[in-house]
């Protein structure tokens, strides 16, 4: 599995031959430099690390700046790991760019959504609500009832109810690349990404 961390820069659209308006996101993606190499012999299994943006000097523990120290390398600001990820060619140290994905490919992008805070059924769950007339005052936005009767006499687990919504950690897939621009490390690819603009989100092919 190849995959870079990258950050979402926004949404736009570009046209392809026949005039077609295409919904984009733009993803800066990478350069990521290789901070670890997993392998079987040693670790189990296989996989690779990347680091994502240079963290600021003040930022980093004494830990952390003896290990990079170690490999040679700048503490990144985001660091992930890719299993089954074996770049051939490739050590510590070294940049992986977006020209490990080209135009056509199916990809799988991970992030963070949009915080909305505390939230109520209706606008976390997709609630109608009550009618807005034949007797209804005080309560427009609630969900109704929560019980079960007389058995089991308790409110089930899980019930859809307000509270917290949003900040999850989601995974959107097949989403397709329209274009690559290596020199700017730049992808676009057709459709939505999770997360705000600027988030940083996992590209997996």
């Amino acid at each position: 599995m190849i995959g870079l961390i990258g950050r979402k820069l926004g949404m736009t659209r570009i046209f392809d031959d026949k005039g077609n308006a295409i919904p984009v996101t733009v993803i800066e993606l990478g350069p990521n430099q290789i901070t670890g190499l997993r392998t079987s012999e040693d670790n189990g299994y296989a996989a690779t690390c990347l680091g994502f943006e240079q963290k600021r000097d003040k930022l980093v523990n004494m830990p952390q700046k003896g290990h990079y120290a170690k490999l040679g390398i700048t503490a990144p600001r985001v660091e992930r790991e890719f299993r089954d990820m074996l770049i051939e060619g490739k050590k510590i140290g070294d940049s992986v760019k977006c020209d490990v994905f080209t135009v056509g490919d199916l990809v799988r992008i991970t992030g963070t959504s949009k915080g909305r805070g505390f939230a109520g059924v209706i606008k976390r769950h997709g609630f109608s609500g009550p009618v807005d007339s034949h007797g209804t005052h005080e309560f427009f936005r609630h969900g109704g009832a929560i019980g079960a009767h007389t058995f089991p006499g308790r409110v089930w687990k899980g019930l859809r109810m307000p509270g917290r919504m949003g900040a999850d950690r989601v995974t959107v897939s097949n989403l397709k690349v329209i274009r690559v621009d290596v020199d700017a490390n730049l992808i676009m690819v057709k459709g939505a990404v999770p997360g705000p603009s600027k988030g940083i989100v996992l590209v997996r092919k």
